[in-house]
């Protein structure tokens, strides 16, 4: 089953840059009503696929299918810190300003680039793992015995998406960018969702701040998901993708870029998303790079066999770079044994993407079990047995203890 209609791509070259003093114009149109999740989320978030948080929803991960490497966009977890709005294409366009360009420009004289402009470039798709930087956050709990704030996801706040767009270091050197910005500028993301309000203060719209280095590097302005359209959920018209990194830094509903000399903050990278609590200093670095992280494909305390062979599957990921090897335990971490690694076809070894694995358990025994996985990427970064603590429950990479019944 598609998401959406199909996606008419364009390969030209080139493109049409404009400056002006205008406004940006943006019309939020009526959605739908949505059988869960309204007004916050606008597509169906079936219970046998969601749990729905409200203005977040995640997908089970007892729904991932084994087969499918790549996520669909209808299965793909909900981060939402107002309401999705809902964009008028054509009057969508996407302000480019700041001192850091090679003519300087005020926000109401920025660079304009409608979704044609930006279609006309050329295009690239990318896939990457796509993530909440709280995914597996109720495991500090449930796990470690540790209270910590926000939602409480399980595993299923990520999948692994095939993005279609332009390269955002194609968009920029076109508009031209000023000497010496690529050392140590910065590009300021803004959405367009409402202002974000929390007790009391009104912290804006959502915005956060990156590298110019990570800009040229590999960051994206993308349109469409797996052949498909964004979903207003994931962006639509377009969003911001920084692959490997924290799911708050790929903006959706991108509304502007500032380009500056110097370093921009925002409360998304100075007040929240950097660790606090335990025993991270003040001060801790704002979160960029995603951690290590595996999972079973199938459902919490499911229930196997006994005494016939049963093959189990699982994927795993990294924010850094390719997964090396996984090691998994079948008795509670009292022996290991390495997982058959199961890369696709398509994406092999792909720097975003995930790896499939599989490992056969020849006639378990009747009882109840605890599985482990283990991954290692390329860098050499492993999984722990245990996250250190932080209040926010973020990056939580530890070896999940996933229970089975065999009877």
């Amino acid at each position: 089953m598609s998401d959406a209609p199909q996606l008419t791509r364009r390969a030209l070259v080139g493109g049409a840059v404009a400056a002006t003093g205008a406004a940006t114009a943006v019309t939020v149109i009526g959605a739908p009503p949505a059988p869960a999740g309204a007004p916050e989320i606008l597509k169906p978030l079936p219970p046998r696929r969601f749990v729905d948080f409200g203005t977040n929803a995640e997908m089970r991960w007892s729904s991932v299918d084994p087969t499918r490497y790549l996520t669909a966009q209808r299965d793909l977890f909900v981060r939402n810190h107002t309401a999705t709005p809902r964009i008028d294409r054509a009057d969508y366009e996407l302000r480019v300003f700041g001192d850091g360009l090679e003519r300087p420009r005020t926000r109401g004289r920025g660079v304009r680039l409608t979704l044609r402009d930006l279609q006309a470039m050329p295009t690239t798709t990318v896939t990457t793992v796509h993530e909440c930087t709280g995914n597996g956050r109720s495991f500090f709990e449930t796990q470690q015995g540790q209270d910590v704030s926000g939602t409480s996801w399980t595993l299923g706040a990520v999948g692994a998406v095939r993005w279609e767009g332009v390269r955002l270091a194609t968009v920029l050197r076109r508009i031209g960018l000023a000497d010496g910005v690529r050392r140590g500028g910065t590009v300021m993301a803004t959405g367009l969702d409402d202002p974000y309000e929390s007790d009391g203060v009104d912290y804006g719209r959502v915005r956060r701040p990156f590298p110019v280095s990570k800009a040229l590097d590999d960051a994206l302005l993308v349109w469409g998901a797996n052949g498909h359209p964004l979903l207003p959920d994931h962006g639509y018209p377009l969003r911001l993708v920084l692959p490997g990194w924290v799911g708050i830094a790929s903006i959706k509903w991108l509304g502007s870029l500032e380009v500056s000399r110097g370093r921009l903050t925002s409360p998304w990278n100075t007040t929240f998303y950097r660790m606090t609590g335990g025993d991270y200093p003040e001060g801790s670095p704002a979160l960029t790079v995603n951690p290590v992280r595996s999972a079973w494909e199938l459902p919490w305390g499911a229930a196997l066999d006994a005494g016939r062979d049963v093959t189990l599957t699982g994927r795993s990921w990294s924010g850094a770079a390719p997964i090396r090897s996984v090691a998994v335990s079948l008795d509670g971490g009292d022996t290991w044994r390495s997982a058959r690694l199961r890369p696709d076809r398509r994406d092999p070894w792909k720097r975003g993407g995930w790896t499939r694995w599989s490992v056969r358990w020849p006639r378990p025994r009747a009882g109840e079990r605890v599985l482990l996985a283990r991954a290692t990427d390329a860098l050499g970064r492993r999984q722990p047995d245990v996250t250190p603590y932080n209040d926010s429950g973020y990056f939580f990479d530890a070896v999940v203890r996933h229970p089975v019944t065999v009877a």
